[in-house]
């Protein structure tokens, strides 16, 4: 039986994830509740989808940064494309592309409530 994966974020404002996600990093919006009692907002990429709702209390996106908190890691099949893709949307790279010595290629970022993304090649791609 196949698998999918979903990652629900808790974040600052709705508006600024949606921006991140879709204008960086490619998604389109799945499902938009943003106006509704309980905001939400879910986007996807192929089989990736992360949602998001406002976090209860602020958080400092400094405590989610390595290695205190989760790295959420992304294969893409264009490493070098999706690396070229942020860099033109102005979004700052933590890492930039590297040769790593387990046979990937990779590149890290944070989004704008301090999730750790780190976008690699496939492995054998």
């Amino acid at each position: 039986m196949a698998w999918d994966l979903r990652i629900e974020l808790f974040v600052g404002d709705l508006d600024r994830f949606a921006d991140f996600y879709t204008r960086v990093l490619g998604f389109t919006v799945a499902d938009d509740r943003r106006d509704s009692d309980v905001p939400y907002l879910s986007v996807r990429r192929d089989g990736v989808r992360f949602g998001a709702v406002l976090a209860g209390q602020p958080v400092d996106p400094a405590s989610r940064a390595f290695p205190a908190g989760a790295e959420i890691v992304l294969e893409v099949d264009d490493i070098a494309a999706e690396r070229d893709r942020v860099v033109a949307a102005g979004w700052p790279l933590a890492d930039d592309l590297q040769a790593q010595p387990w046979g990937l290629t990779d590149f890290r970022g944070y989004d704008p409530d301090g999730y750790l993304l780190r976008l690699t090649n496939r492995l054998g791609a």
